[in-house]
C-alpha cells in the first residue's frame, strides 16, 4: 500500500518536499517496505519550492503533465521522468509510465537512464577541469597526449593528404577534428575505413564498441584519415570519445574513475557511472522492444558489466536528479552547493561559441545534427546565438545537448531556468517528445 502511494504521486507534480512532508509518517513507521521510495523522496536534487516561487503556473506545467499522460497512454513511450529547476530551485518532478514495458514498475524519479550523446558535456567538463588544473591546454596537439595521432592524413576526393595542422584540445570540444561517426559521414572511405576498424557497423546507428579497451580504440581510429583538415569544419563525430582518452593520459586515470572523482562525487550524483552495478540494475529503465512507429527494433546497449572503455561521446547512465544537479551547477557558473567544479569564467567559455563565421557545419548528415537546430556550439554543447530563428522556444545563450536514447536537457540562463527529460525511447519520436517538452516547459513561465 505504501509504495503503490508512492508510486501514484511520482506520477504527479507535487515538489518533492511537499512529498516528504506528506508521506513522512508513513515511512518512519516502514522503512523496510519502501526504502527505496524513500530515499528517493528524501534525497531532492535541489531544494525545493511551489512554481509560483520560481515564477511557473502550477496550472500550466499541469499541461505539460497530461500530455505526456497522453503519450505514455496511447503507447508512443514506456515513460518519462521529467524534472524543472528555475532560480535555483525544484519547481516539478514527474515521473510516469513503467521503468519497463515488459513489467509493471512504475517509473520513479531515481530511475537510470541510458543517456549516450549526453554524456559529452559531462567528458567536456572533465576536460575543462584539467585545464584548470593547468594539466591540460586548448591548444595542446591530441598526438601530446596521444602520440598515434601525429602526421595523420585527410582523406579527399583525390586521396589522402597530409594534415595542414594537428587536431588540438579545443578541435575535439567542439567536433572540428575531422573525425567522423561511421553512421552520419559521406565519406566512403573514411566508412568503410572505420567498418574495416570495428568502429562502425553498416546499418547500426550508434553502433556499441564498449568491449574495446581505450588503447584498442586509440590504436584503431589513428589509423582512419580525417574527413576534414583540422579546425576547417563542424562534423558531429568520435571526438568526445577521443577526448575521454586524452583526459585519460592527462590524469593518469581511467574516464569514469576521473569523473567519479571530480565531478560525481562532489556533486553527489549517485546514480551516474559508465555501467550498472548488481544493485541498481533493476532502477534502469528499458524501451519498447520496436519503434511505436516505424516498427523497427529498438536495441540499447547492455549496461550491467563494467565495459572495456568509459565512451566519453555514449557511454555514461545517469537519472534526472543527478543530471539536473550536474546542469545546476553550470547554470550556477560552476558551483553547487559550495562544491565548485569550475570557475565561473570556465563555464562563460565553454558556453560560448566557438564556430562564429569562420567554421562551417559539414554539408551532410554529420553537420546537419546541429543545423537542423540552428544553433552554434560550444565547447561540449550546442550553444543558441540569438532569441529567434531557432524553431524552439528559448533565449540567446542557452545551451544544450541530448542523447540517442530519446534524452535531453538544457540550461537557459537569462531564464535561471534548466530542465532535465529522461526517457528510453531511441525511435522516430525522440525529436517530437524533446520539442514538446521544451515548449510546455517554457509556456508555463509567469513572471
Amino acid at each position: 500500500m505504501i509504495s503503490s502511494l508512492l508510486h501514484r504521486s511520482w506520477s504527479r507534480m507535487l515538489p518533492i518536499a511537499a512529498l516528504v512532508a506528506l508521506y513522512a509518517p508513513v515511512l518512519a513507521g516502514a522503512q523496510q517496505v519502501a526504502s527505496p521510495a524513500a530515499t528517493a523522496l528524501s534525497a531532492a536534487p535541489l531544494a525545493a519550492a511551489p512554481p509560483e516561487a520560481g515564477g511557473m503556473s502550477a496550472a500550466r506545467l499541469g499541461r505539460l503533465t497530461n500530455a505526456f499522460k497522453k503519450e505514455i497512454e496511447e503507447k508512443k513511450v514506456p515513460g518519462a521522468v521529467m524534472m524543472i529547476a528555475r532560480k535555483g530551485k525544484l519547481v516539478y518532478t514527474s515521473a510516469q509510465g513503467v521503468r519497463d514495458p515488459k513489467g509493471a514498475d512504475p517509473m520513479r524519479l531515481d530511475t537510470i537512464f541510458r543517456i549516450y550523446s549526453m554524456t559529452k558535456p559531462m567528458a567536456s567538463v572533465a576536460a575543462m577541469i584539467l585545464v584548470e588544473d593547468g594539466a591540460l591546454q586548448l591548444t595542446d596537439p591530441v598526438s601530446k597526449w596521444l602520440p598515434a595521432f601525429k602526421d595523420m592524413k585527410v582523406s579527399t576526393t583525390g586521396g589522402e593528404v597530409p594534415a595542414q595542422r594537428a587536431m588540438t584540445v579545443q578541435d575535439l570540444l567542439r567536433h572540428t577534428a575531422g573525425l567522423a561517426y561511421g553512421e552520419l559521414t559521406q565519406n566512403a572511405a573514411v566508412k568503410d575505413a572505420l567498418a574495416q576498424a570495428g568502429l562502425y557497423k553498416p546499418g547500426v546507428i550508434d553502433f556499441d564498441i564498449r568491449d574495446l579497451t581505450g588503447a584498442e580504440e586509440v590504436e584503431r581510429l589513428a589509423k582512419i584519415p580525417l574527413i576534414h583538415q583540422p579546425g576547417t569544419t563542424w562534423e558531429y563525430s568520435l571526438a568526445s570519445d577521443l577526448l575521454g582518452r586524452v583526459v585519460e593520459a592527462a590524469s593518469g586515470k581511467r574516464l569514469g574513475d576521473f569523473m567519479s572523482e571530480r565531478l560525481f562525487k562532489p556533486l553527489r550524483m549517485g546514480g551516474t557511472a559508465f555501467w550498472v552495478s548488481e544493485a541498481k540494475i533493476a532502477r534502469v529503465a528499458e524501451p519498447f522492444d520496436k519503434d511505436p512507429l516505424a516498427g523497427t527494433p529498438i536495441k540499447l546497449i547492455e549496461v550491467s558489466k563494467q565495459p572495456g572503455n568509459d565512451s566519453g561521446g555514449a557511454g555514461a547512465m545517469s537519472t534526472a536528479g543527478d543530471y539536473l544537479r550536474f546542469a545546476q551547477m553550470l547554470a550556477n557558473g560552476g558551483v553547487l552547493d559550495g562544491q565548485r567544479v569550475l570557475s565561473r569564467t570556465t563555464v562563460r567559455l565553454m558556453t560560448s561559441d566557438h564556430l562564429g563565421t569562420r567554421v562551417p557545419l559539414a554539408a551532410n548528415p554529420g553537420g546537419a545534427v546541429l543545423g537542423g537546430s540552428t544553433y552554434t556550439f560550444g565547447l561540449g554543447f550546442a550553444v543558441r546565438p540569438s532569441d529567434g530563428i531557432a524553431p524552439v522556444s528559448g533565449s540567446a545563450g542557452d545551451f544544450n545537448w541530448g542523447g540517442y536514447a530519446g534524452t535531453a536537457f538544457w540550461v537557459d540562463p537569462r531564464e535561471q531556468l534548466v530542465a532535465v527529460f529522461m526517457v528510453q525511447s531511441a525511435g522516430a519520436l525522440r525529436l517530437y517528445h524533446r520539442n514538446l517538452f521544451r515548449q510546455l516547459v517554457y509556456q508555463a513561465i509567469v513572471d
